[in-house]
């Protein structure tokens, strides 16, 4: 119901003020606001767009059109946000995770995760691991990746992330959380080290192409049993058929990552209705759909010949509701 698409631009916020990015917004949804609405295509935040930026293309929008509709989602909770919104993608993936966990008899209690990223998605799936019972012990960011023992707390990097968003980033890293966190270990090299630790479960949780086969084989080799994708294509396909090759349990993120999205939904129907519904009813709606989508992959995966691969299983089960709802309309 949201539609389908995905764009963005080759605008860098990096360096640039307040007022530049939102003359850039406002300028990008003049041209966009004639190709969406509530009931066309509705976008959403990713890469370089957070709740500022939506905000700034939300009150374009609005201008144009002169109406109040829920076009965009990840909006401030003043004018049509949904609580959980910002934590959605990365409790969702961990939701995902969890469900696959206690399908196996087992739990997040007593894991240890490394973690790929420091960013919106990153924070909150650390947070979430942590209330599961599990230990994030590393994270990266385009500068290098950090080391903690002890256990990444993830208010140090929500800390350095909105530090980040403030609107001038330089000078600001994940360098800066051993600053917090003395038994840290800050690594100034490639974020990518982070695959190199022994860790129970990886969680990729930046960019595309950020887990490449050699990476892959340092996990399998260092005894890694799941990867989780809460990012868009972060594993290369050379890494992701070794992954389920040497029997690690692959949760690509068109299944895995995809709270943010329901939880756009959630949005949408709250503003449908004028209404806002509390954190904990919105999380928990998250996490039935969470579930209820490794299910799904599971199933069609076992269904069709192919149990335990979550990657042929997502496609599966995403072709067969696609192509069912296709049929049933009329094919043209």
């Amino acid at each position: 119901p949201m539609g389908g698409g995905k764009g963005g631009s080759d605008f860098d916020p990096k360096g640039k003020s307040n007022n530049e990015i939102m003359r850039f917004c406002q300028s990008f949804m003049t041209e966009l606001t004639r190709h969406i609405g509530p009931n066309t295509d509705v976008p959403a935040g990713d890469l370089g767009v957070g709740g500022r930026e939506i905000g700034y293309m939300f009150g374009q929008y609005k201008r144009l059109r002169n109406e109040w509709t829920g076009v965009l989602t990840g909006k401030g909770l003043s004018f049509g946000g949904s609580l959980a919104r910002t934590e959605a993608t990365g409790y969702g993936l961990v939701y995902f995770v969890d469900e696959y966990l206690k399908c196996h008899n087992d739990s997040f209690e007593g894991k240890t995760v490394v973690v790929h990223g420091s960013g919106n998605v990153a924070i909150y799936a650390i947070q979430k691991v942590s209330q599961l019972g599990g230990k994030v012990i590393a994270a990266s960011d385009t500068k290098g990746w950090v080391e903690d023992p002890e256990g990444i707390d993830y208010k140090v990097l929500e800390d350095i992330y909105n530090k980040k968003r403030s609107g001038n980033d330089r000078g600001v890293s994940l360098a800066m959380y051993v600053d917090a966190r003395p038994a840290a270990t800050w690594h100034a090299e490639d974020g990518r080290g982070v695959w190199q630790l022994p860790c129970d479960i990886a969680l990729p949780c930046a960019r595309e192409n950020t887990l490449l086969l050699e990476d892959a084989q340092a996990l399998v080799a260092n005894g890694c049993k799941i990867v989780g994708e809460g990012a868009n294509m972060p594993t290369t396909t050379d890494a992701t058929n070794y992954l389920i090759e040497n029997g690690v349990a692959f949760m690509p993120g068109k299944a895995a990552n995809a709270g943010g999205v329901a939880t756009s939904g959630l949005e949408m129907a709250q503003n449908a209705e004028h209404l806002s519904w509390s954190f904990d009813e919105v999380d928990g709606k998250l996490e039935n759909i969470m579930r209820g989508i490794y299910h799904a992959c599971d199933d069609a995966a076992t269904e069709y010949g192919f149990e335990g691969n979550y990657m042929v299983g997502a496609n599966i089960a995403g072709f067969k509701k696609v192509a069912d709802a296709m049929m049933a309309q009329g094919i043209v």
